[in-house]
C-alpha cells in the first residue's frame, strides 16, 4: 500500500476551497478528493449534525445509512467523544452499524465549527487495520483545514 503525501492532500484541499463559499461544496470535493486519492478505501464523506443525530451529507461510495444516533456505531460514537476514532475490525466494534457489508476497518474525525459539533469525517475501508498513525494524523490535520474553511464560509 502506497504512503499517501498528506501534505500534497492537504495543499489540494486548499486550492479546491479557496474562495469557494457554499460548505456543501467544499464537503462534496473533500470526499471527492480523499476518495480518489487515499489507497483501498471504499466509502469516505460526511455525516452532519442535524438534531441530536447525524444525517448523511457528501460522500463517495456505495449508498449509505441516511441517519445515525448520536453514541451509537463508531461515527455516533466519535461524534458523541469528540475524538477520533481508528477501528482497526469494524466487526469487533460494539454497535457497530454495518452500512456497506465490505467495510472491514474505519476511521471517524468529529468536525467542529465556532466550536459547535458540525459531523464527522468517515473514512472506510474493506482491508482490515487500514488506517495507521500517519494516516490518523494526516486525516486529522486535513480535518482542521476543512473545518476552516467551513467556518469561513457560509
Amino acid at each position: 500500500m502506497a504512503e499517501t503525501d498528506y501534505d500534497l492532500l492537504c495543499r489540494q484541499l486548499d486550492a479546491l476551497t479557496e474562495g469557494v463559499t457554499e460548505r456543501v461544496s467544499n464537503l462534496a470535493n473533500a470526499a471527492s478528493l480523499l476518495f480518489h486519492t487515499l489507497d483501498k478505501v471504499n466509502w469516505a464523506g460526511f455525516y452532519l449534525m442535524r438534531g441530536d443525530e447525524l444525517a448523511l451529507g457528501p460522500f463517495m461510495g456505495n449508498p449509505a445509512c441516511v441517519r445515525i444516533p448520536l453514541g451509537k456505531g463508531v461515527c455516533g460514537t466519535a461524534a458523541a467523544q469528540r475524538e477520533t476514532l481508528v477501528v482497526p475490525d469494524v466487526h469487533s466494534f460494539p454497535g457497530h452499524i454495518a452500512c456497506d457489508a465490505a467495510s472491514r476497518s474505519e476511521i471517524v474525525i468529529p468536525l467542529t465549527v465556532q466550536g459547535k459539533l458540525y459531523g464527522v469525517l468517515d473514512i472506510d475501508s474493506p482491508v482490515p487495520d487500514r488506517f495507521s498513525e500517519a494516516d490518523r494524523h494526516g486525516l486529522e490535520t486535513f480535518a482542521r483545514m476543512l473545518e476552516w474553511a467551513l467556518a469561513t464560509h457560509d
